[in-house]
């Protein structure tokens, strides 16, 4: 446990990033506590609305961190991919609806579909989102190398891009195409 308190001391913007992780699962729970155990709407609407402000708050920290003269670092990249606007939104839904369930008398959560044209369509989607995703965090890995003034000082931050790359790459394999590549399970799935 020392070794943690060790590190993030070294690297308080591992500690920013740490306090926006947990941020922002705060405000998904609170705010879905709101809305059905306490049954705050509007409070609820603010709560979740916070969720993207935490990412905000942890691209601005990283910045000023980099501008006031911090070595760039791969924290300083991890910053940037931390951001949660892409994926954000699917999390407070998969969030919502079981709370709605659990506190609210929803309707059972839908289970992911396991194979056809459905599990297709799904797979694709959630590869997209990890494209969009990187794409972002590409860009704004981007702005810190322009912020930090050139690619020769950047480099831990350009290190990021080809693991993008990677998790891009991977994510394909193992979603759409494993899927597309995966034979029918059963005899009607052949006859579609």
């Amino acid at each position: 446990m020392g070794k943690i308190f060790d590190f993030i001391s070294e690297n308080p913007m591992a500690a920013v990033i740490v306090a926006g992780e947990i941020g922002f699962w705060f405000f998904i729970v609170a705010g879905l506590i709101a809305r059905y155990p306490l049954k705050l709407r509007r409070t609820s609407i603010v709560l979740l609305a916070a969720t993207p402000v935490v990412d905000v708050v942890v691209l601005v920290a990283t910045m000023i961190d980099i501008s006031r003269g911090a070595e760039a670092s791969l924290i300083h990249g991890l910053a940037a991919v931390y951001l949660s606007v892409v994926f954000g939104p699917s999390m407070i839904r998969w969030a919502d609806v079981r709370f709605a369930h659990r506190f609210a008398g929803g309707p059972a959560p839908v289970k992911r579909p396991k194979r056809g044209k459905e599990r297709e369509r799904h797979e694709w989607r959630e590869w997209g989102k990890c494209v969009l995703a990187s794409a972002i965090a590409s860009a704004v890995l981007l702005v810190l190398v322009f912020v930090i003034g050139g690619f020769d000082k950047a480099q831990p931050l350009l290190g990021w891009l080809p693991r993008l790359g990677a998790v891009i790459s991977i994510w394909f394999v193992t979603g759409p195409l494993w899927v597309l590549l995966s034979p029918a399970k059963n005899k009607e799935e052949v006859s579609r």
